[in-house]
């Protein structure tokens, strides 16, 4: 693997891990925002294996930058050849229900954001993987986390039709769809069946980039796609019930 690594979104933990599994030779750019309290994770870049490595401010809410956060890298760094698309908030589903600007907040990071950048990267780059986190969140949507699972919804089906798109090119796009992630993001919440970690979700992705296949949709862990179909057939009395 050759060209640059961008990582949108330099603060996940599931970036940060597959960014490392990736950079060995490579450049690496890392946008975020804050992007001056990122020295760790370019430090870890570094012991990884990268050949550089360079920060740049994003601002995921801020649609009209994204492009120019990709020619900047490119700039910086060389073409983009491996970009990570792994930005987003999980925000509080009980505030949304009753404060609109919350849930417009998730839905225009979590799936506004993400159609702008991914639109951005596949009109760039030229050769390559993008990479976009689904969920298990977005394969039905439950009473328990409605406006987060619908922009996982939303993204995924986006990502099922730019993954066409991009079939027969040198570029293919990459989606994860892991189930509950034991992360930063989900800190202090009870697990879901056949969760993950991290570190797992990320070296799924990077098997996948290393076969070098055409575009990919990946339930991570594999079980996790019978207990999908599953969900699909619990009547809706009993789904509405459902925790998170």
């Amino acid at each position: 693997m050759t060209g640059c690594v961008l990582l949108l979104g330099g603060h996940s933990d599931i970036g940060g891990d597959l960014t490392a599994k990736l950079c060995a030779g490579r450049p690496v750019v890392l946008a975020a925002r804050r992007e001056w309290t990122l020295d760790d994770v370019a430090a870890r870049m570094r012991a990884a294996g990268a050949t550089e490595v360079h920060t740049l401010p994003f601002e995921a809410g801020e649609l009209t930058s994204h492009r120019d956060v990709v020619t900047r890298a490119a700039a910086l760094a060389g073409p983009v050849t491996t970009a990570i698309v792994a930005f987003g908030i999980l925000g509080e589903q009980a505030r949304a229900e009753h404060d609109e600007a919350h849930a417009a907040e998730i839905a225009s990071i979590d799936y506004t954001a993400q159609v702008n950048v991914l639109t951005v990267l596949a009109d760039e780059m030229t050769t390559g993987e993008i990479v976009a986190f689904s969920s298990i969140a977005g394969w039905r949507a439950r009473r328990a986390n409605y406006v987060y699972g619908s922009t996982k919804a939303g993204l995924d089906a986006f990502c099922q039709g730019l993954a066409d798109r991009l079939h027969g090119s040198g570029l293919r796009l990459i989606t994860a769809r892991p189930g509950f992630v034991i992360g930063s993001m989900t800190e202090g919440m009870n697990p879901a069946p056949l969760s993950v970690t991290p570190d797992v979700v990320a070296e799924a992705v990077a098997e996948e980039i290393r076969s070098g296949q055409g575009s990919t949709t990946l339930w991570i862990p594999r079980a996790l796609r019978l207990l999908a179909w599953v969900m699909r057939l619990v009547p809706r009395p009993i789904w509405r019930r459902m925790p998170r």
